[in-house]
């Protein structure tokens, strides 16, 4: 028997892939700014823009998911501790909180190979079904509203 929430698994693993995302963002983009002449050693400021400007949008692809990974799952990290912490984060708030993840690494893999954003809308939208729920669950514990 675990002495911790069950949801708290979801959580790891989804910093875990925004970590490996992380990493192929780097992965791409260093050899892309040296293909594009940019003098990395020597390079002082600039931002996402400057880069975007310079480098392959295919190149690009990585950072900007890493970016759409700073955003909404931080919406699904409070409610998943939330859930957490009010001893809800098991059963199908646990079953919900997978999907969010497993949905997540589904819309990063197809955001940085083929990109095609009607496939990634629907990704994004089922998993925005999946963080209302686990809201919804949350705010039914948080504020007694048991039926």
């Amino acid at each position: 028997m675990t002495d911790h929430s069950p949801i708290l698994a979801p959580i790891v693993a989804l910093i875990g892939w925004t970590l490996v995302m992380w990493l192929w963002m780097y992965a791409r983009r260093i050899p892309a700014m040296g293909k594009a002449g940019i003098d990395t050693k020597n390079l002082v400021g600039g931002n996402g823009a400057d880069l975007r400007a310079r480098i392959p949008a295919k190149d690009q692809w990585p950072a900007d998911n890493y970016n759409h990974l700073m955003e909404q799952p931080t919406l699904f990290y409070a409610v998943a501790l939330v859930l957490a912490l009010s001893g809800t984060g098991g059963g199908w708030n646990l079953c919900i909180a997978w999907a969010y993840v497993g949905l997540r690494i589904v819309h990063s893999l197809v955001q940085v190979t083929v990109n095609r954003v009607l496939v990634r809308f629907a990704i994004f939208a089922l998993s925005t079904l999946c963080l209302m729920a686990l809201t919804l669950h949350a705010a039914m514990k948080v504020f007694n509203l048991h039926g």
